[in-house]
């Protein structure tokens, strides 16, 4: 697992600011929280791990690391302000460091788009979806663990009405004419992704 103290200071270092261990604190114990299945550490380290290999690719990497730090910081399967609330968190350990309103601004849009109602035209918010959505192009085993996990945080709906809407969302995604718009990730993991999606498709 990844060394989660050290990987903190690190990505703050790259804005040139120092976050609070509380505030670390708070999110581990967040993405720790009991009910979660997907939205976890595991989830959390793989964003932060990929980030690791693509920084070269934000216009202003500091604010992507922080964002995915950020992006799933509050979490209920079935609320829509998941990442409204999010954003606040990541915008008020902002604030306690001493980072600028633009930064708090910026980091704000990309957590917003982690919720994926519309493909993101900025570069960095680009790459943040990207990387949250990497767990689509898996390799097969790690596909079926996390539809495994997300079938878990959503053990309260009812088996068939989770498959369906399970269904129609993977669709949208498949869809889409790139699921992943940064190049590198899209060469990376498209057509796994794809074949994720369609096969999951067929047996929802």
């Amino acid at each position: 697992m990844l060394d989660f103290s050290n990987r903190w200071t690190q990505d703050w270092t790259r804005l040139g600011l120092a976050g609070s261990d509380a505030w670390r604190e708070r999110l581990l114990a967040g993405y720790a929280e009991p009910g979660r299945h997907y939205h976890t550490l595991q989830h959390l380290a793989e964003c932060l791990d990929l980030f690791d290999r693509v920084a070269h690719l934000a216009r202003h990497p500091g604010e992507a690391a922080i964002a995915l730090w950020f992006h799933d910081a509050v979490y209920l399967p079935q609320a829509r302000d998941n990442e409204a609330r999010s954003a606040d968190w990541a915008c008020a350990a902002l604030r306690e460091a001493g980072a600028g309103e633009d930064v708090c601004e910026r980091v704000r849009a990309l957590i917003m788009a982690t919720a994926h109602r519309a493909a993101p035209e900025d570069g960095d918010a680009r790459l943040v979806v990207d990387i949250d959505l990497a767990i689509l192009g898996a390799d097969a085993a790690r596909f079926a663990e996390y539809e495994g996990q997300v079938r878990a945080e959503y053990a309260a709906v009812p088996i068939g009405l989770f498959r369906q809407k399970r269904a129609e969302l993977l669709a949208r995604f498949l869809q889409r004419p790139a699921i992943y718009q940064t190049p590198e990730l899209h060469a990376r993991l498209e057509n796994q992704a794809r074949a994720n999606l369609r096969r999951a498709i067929e047996h929802a």
